[in-house]
């Protein structure tokens, strides 16, 4: 709370509702202390007029609201990635206006949260509650400071890997059902999420290029994925649905909105455990990284938005950093002797970084015989 001169006017600067507001009013000091007392009664009794009427919003009502307007529209898997963390949002925030929602309040969830699910779902539900108030923001429907901005999130551990070995994939695909296995062979030669395989149409298929065209993909980005000859030759043996243009669709003609019984099955016949549909995405990535394709070609593969997310997987890449140090070195001794044997010699250790994918695609096309 202060007075300020500017010139022949006096200004008061005070904090209503978490925003910093600052009012010009007059020539006399006298009255801007008598106008800034006013303020400041006016605040602390709630009172304050630049709480405008349409802030006086529930929770729970500005929840529902921004599934219709920006979830619905915007995340086509919002049931399943928004869905449940907005349930407990709004169980928890249920009957609070939006500017009483408060940092300490925030804290409150974070902490009675952590007693029931892992770091990072709490740490899921505090972005979905950031990115809430920036909208509510951005509509006028919320003037103060984002509740959540400066909440410490949890650390996490993400260093979770898990794929399938190669000898494992015979079997694994040998166990799954008719309907999960064509499934399962694209996922892994392909790595592609489970969302964009199951929202697959037809038409984004090239069979004369052998390309995938996925035109609406996590990071909104186009991707076109090579298809090898597993793919090809799988996607050739489904049958075609009449009315449905979906390449998996259930019986009605709609994509499958739910493989985790039929994929838990062929996991347990398998004898594999702790592993999720995601992990075929996993498997597809690590394999390629064993076989010594450069992250950067994963990546692009994959649709990574950036390199860091490719890098788990560089400890798996075969002696990457001793080869590439290998190189420089044979390239220097070219240089400097250019001597035939050396020539020879940078050959032979090109000619090994030659990719060898046609046994993991022999693999996938063999099991789906």
């Amino acid at each position: 709370m202060a007075l300020r001169q500017r010139g022949n006017n006096w200004y008061i600067d005070f904090y209503a509702n978490g925003r910093r507001m600052r009012e010009r009013v007059g020539s006399s000091r006298q009255l801007a202390e008598i106008v800034l007392k006013k303020r400041i009664v006016a605040v602390a009794e709630g009172r304050f007029l630049d709480i405008k009427k349409q802030e006086r919003i529930r929770f729970e009502v500005f929840a529902d609201e921004y599934i219709e307007i920006h979830c619905k529209q915007n995340n086509r898997s919002w049931q399943r990635s928004i869905l449940p963390n907005m349930r407990v949002l709004k169980r928890f925030f249920a009957g609070k206006y939006l500017y009483e929602i408060t940092p300490l309040i925030v804290e409150k969830f974070k902490i009675e949260r952590r007693k029931e699910v892992e770091a990072g779902t709490v740490n899921r539900a505090l972005a979905l509650l950031k990115t809430m108030f920036n909208k509510a923001t951005l509509w006028g429907k919320f003037n103060g400071i984002n509740p959540v901005k400066g909440i410490e999130f949890f650390e996490e551990n993400n260093a979770r890997l898990r794929f399938l070995e190669k000898e494992e994939i015979p079997g694994f695909i040998a166990n799954c059902s008719e309907t999960l296995r064509p499934i399962v062979i694209v996922a892994l030669n392909t790595g592609m999420r489970k969302s964009e395989i199951l929202n697959l149409k037809w038409h984004d298929l090239d069979f004369k290029r052998n390309l995938i065209y996925l035109y609406r993909t996590k990071n909104g980005e186009k991707r076109e994925i090579p298809m090898n000859e597993a793919v090809v030759a799988t996607l050739i043996k489904v049958r075609k649905h009449p009315d449905s243009p979906y390449v998996f669709p259930n019986e009605s003609g709609k994509p499958f909105s739910n493989l985790r019984k039929s994929f838990f099955t062929a996991c347990k016949k398998s004898g594999i455990t702790n592993f999720r549909f995601h992990d075929l995405r996993h498997s597809f990535c690590s394999h390629l990284a064993m076989s010594g394709v450069d992250l950067n070609t994963i990546r692009e593969l994959v649709g990574h938005k950036s390199l860091e997310m490719t890098l788990r997987y560089s400890h798996l890449s075969p002696d990457h950093k001793k080869r590439a140090v290998d190189v420089l070195s044979q390239q220097m001794v070219t240089n400097w002797s250019q001597e035939p044997k050396t020539v020879v010699a940078e050959k032979n250790i090109q000619d090994t970084t030659v990719l060898d994918t046609h046994t993991y695609d022999t693999i996938a096309l063999s099991s789906n015989r």
